[in-house]
């Protein structure tokens, strides 16, 4: 693994939570199957998140991270992973090979306005 620190911005596109990034070929790739009301929770209190905000996350624990997310299980073509701390469970589609050999076990996030 190259980066221990990933950092990308998503926003909104027709009413849903995609992310840009050009490095590993990936436009308006969208956040569905509850990652995007893990979002919807996570961002309320980032004023115009819907514009874009900075989600850095990484598999280890890192300063200030927000939330861990913890793997559950493989899922169609993606996994799922769940968040104690907010309660809630979402899945991540294959794009997240693009940034990980295999699915971590686990995942540490921080969402902050850029």
């Amino acid at each position: 693994m190259s980066n221990s620190l990933f950092v990308i911005a998503p926003y909104k596109a027709l009413g849903m939570w995609v992310f840009d990034d050009e490095r590993v070929g990936l436009v308006q790739e969208p956040f569905v199957a509850g990652a995007d009301t893990i979002l919807d929770e996570w961002t309320k209190d980032i004023p115009n998140a819907e514009s874009g905000f900075r989600l850095i996350f990484s598999p280890m624990p890192f300063p200030g991270y927000q939330h861990k997310f913890d793997w559950v299980r493989p899922e169609m073509s993606g996994n799922v992973y769940f968040c104690e701390s907010l309660g809630m469970e979402g899945w991540l589609c294959p794009a997240l090979f693009k940034y990980f050999p295999e699915a971590p076990k686990a995942l540490y996030g921080k969402a902050e306005a850029m």
